[in-house]
């Protein structure tokens, strides 16, 4: 595939490396890079060759955030001014649909690894939180930086980050103040899992990972995520049905006793491993 902002590659066998790519800008959000994402990884999410996708920045950032130059005031409030009405309805349709761009990793069933490096500011944080796995490299930026242009983050951080980080005074001090935080707070945070030396290291870390997901049942890794996904957002009870009405007909899969013999096979298992 091939796209105007981004960069798709073939790392590993069934990892795809979807790079956000206008280095020029800091690969900051315009209006083609919202209409891509989305095309890219809903295409992904099919395609039987694909296992598991790393989401990284080309250049010397992973993400500035939204393009403020490339925001089309015309397309919104019309040329000349529509009535409050229909430039809200306008206004509402076009914060849904970076809504529903950047949900496309969340709902992606395969597994989404960000390496993120240099700046990840307001939309980057948008994105990476919609990812399953959040890995930087040491000297990585952070902010959610909404405020300090005017406006309440819309399009995922502020529901997001609660469930991923669990700290409640954490999330409001960054989104209320729109400071920097880097690697190490995220981390420490839980924003982050891992830590790297340097953004070329991060970048080949993950896509290792995601080769070694990518060898996994992929019908096992698939929903594992999907009911990860589901568990988030329900209670446990639900959660758990959900999990039954979906093993029920999962567990028929041939890659179960495939899953087994290989795992028996290693002579590294302990004794009881093997019955």
């Amino acid at each position: 595939m091939k796209f105007e902002t981004l960069l798709i590659s073939r790392p590993a066998p069934f990892v795809a490396h979807v790079q956000l790519n206008r280095p020029d800008r800091r690969n900051a959000l315009n209006n083609a890079m919202w209409e891509e994402i989305p095309k890219a990884i809903n295409a992904l999410a099919v395609d039987p060759d694909t296992r598991a996708i790393v989401v990284s920045g080309n250049g010397k950032a992973f993400c500035s955030g939204i393009d403020l130059q490339d925001m089309q005031h015309q397309e919104m409030f019309g040329e000349p001014p529509l009535d409050v009405a229909r430039q809200a309805r306008n206004m509402g349709a076009k914060i849904r649909s970076y809504q529903q761009s950047l949900s496309s990793l969340d709902d992606c069933p395969k597994p989404v690894i960000a390496a993120i490096h240099g700046f990840c500011l307001g939309g980057g944080v948008d994105l990476i939180s919609s990812c399953d796995i959040r890995w930087a490299s040491k000297e990585a930026i952070f902010s959610i930086k909404e405020v300090d242009i005017g406006l309440a983050a819309d399009v995922g951080s502020l529901n997001r980050l609660p469930k991923i980080c669990g700290n409640s005074s954490w999330i409001r001090e960054l989104a209320y103040s729109a400071r920097n935080f880097g690697a190490k707070e995220a981390f420490d945070y839980g924003l982050l899992s891992r830590v790297f030396d340097s953004p070329n290291q991060v970048k080949q870390e993950a896509i290792k990972f995601a080769a070694l997901l990518a060898q996994k049942s992929p019908i096992a890794m698939q929903g594992t995520k999907v009911n990860l996904n589901y568990s988030r957002d329900h209670t446990v009870k639900e959660s758990m049905e959900y999990t039954a009405l979906w093993n029920q007909s999962q567990l028929l899969t041939e890659d179960i006793p495939k899953s087994v013999m290989a795992v028996m096979s290693k002579d590294d298992l302990p004794a009881f491993a093997k019955l």
